[in-house]
């Protein structure tokens, strides 16, 4: 699907189904070096089961023309407005590293329009470290190693196959190839200078749910209390529910492709039942 933002035709998959605005909205956003595909498990189910589903191409990523955006909240603005060009007036937030730190940005600013947030493998601050943003800039074949390397369990067999002719770890990496040159190391500045998270999640209206890797080495666990702490404080003072949180074991960064069934679990668990759901859906619920 194809909708023009800002003058500039953007694409987003809608999970094989027509979208539809008038449905419960779903929005996935990708992370780092990442386009649309990384979320297509999740949202193909959730875009047959009752949602109407987006998940955009970021600027300068898979399908969108132009350079990469350079900061959360440029994202964030872009977002925003992504949203307001496919008609959609309300909708629940997914962002996956940096698009985590994008999603929490637009939630922030526009309240009024995100009924609720998911944070997949996030952090704040999000920091990469000096030798990892020189090798993306210097070196992206090596940087692409060394993300590929540490964004898996290490529970998982390299090269981490589940199913014959099936390398969730090869696929991470040619997906990478994909991007266009000099991206790998914008997506990381923008991550590596984001300042606002905290400010952010104190301005937080809407339930929150986090879902973190155990074995995540990109953004362990650890590195995600103080947002979870401040996400619980705004809650209580705005009547809201305490932040909900996953985290899963044997999973590193790339929970949605190592763990896709108790990601998409967490979201069925957190997310109301549409209803909207059409009779051919609900036949169609133990796909």
């Amino acid at each position: 699907m194809f909708v023009a933002v800002n003058a500039t035709p953007a694409y987003a998959y809608t999970g094989g189904r027509t979208f539809d605005p008038a449905r419960p909205v779903v929005v996935f956003v990708h992370g780092a070096e990442h386009d649309h595909s990384v979320w297509i498990l999740q949202s193909r189910y959730l875009a047959h089961h009752g949602w109407a589903v987006l998940a955009p191409d970021l600027p300068g990523h898979g399908r969108r023309a132009g350079p990469a955006a350079g900061a959360i909240a440029a994202i964030a603005a872009w977002l925003l407005a992504r949203l307001a060009a496919a008609g959609v007036a309300r909708a629940t937030l997914v962002g996956h590293s940096m698009g985590s730190l994008a999603v929490l940005e637009a939630a922030a600013r526009a309240p009024a329009r995100v009924e609720r947030l998911v944070m997949v493998a996030t952090a704040f601050p999000m920091k990469v470290s000096d030798a990892l943003l020189a090798a993306a800039r210097d070196d992206e074949a090596r940087a692409l190693d060394m993300i590929n390397y540490w964004s898996h369990s290490t529970i998982n067999a390299r090269p981490g196959c589940p199913a014959p002719g099936f390398s969730i770890f090869v696929q991470n990496r040619r997906l990478m190839e994909r991007q266009r040159p000099g991206v790998l190391h914008t997506d990381f500045a923008t991550c590596n200078t984001y300042a606002g998270g905290l400010e952010r999640a104190d301005a937080l209206a809407c339930p929150v749910l986090f879902v973190l890797g155990r074995r995540d080495a990109m953004t362990p666990p650890r590195q995600a209390q103080a947002l979870i702490e401040h996400c619980r404080a705004a809650a209580a003072r705005g009547g809201l529910p305490a932040p909900s949180v996953v985290e899963l074991p044997d999973c590193g960064h790339a929970i949605m492709q190592e763990r896709p069934d108790a990601l998409l679990a967490a979201l069925r668990g957190f997310l109301p039942t549409p209803a909207t759901l059409t009779l051919g859906a609900v036949r169609n619920q133990s796909l």
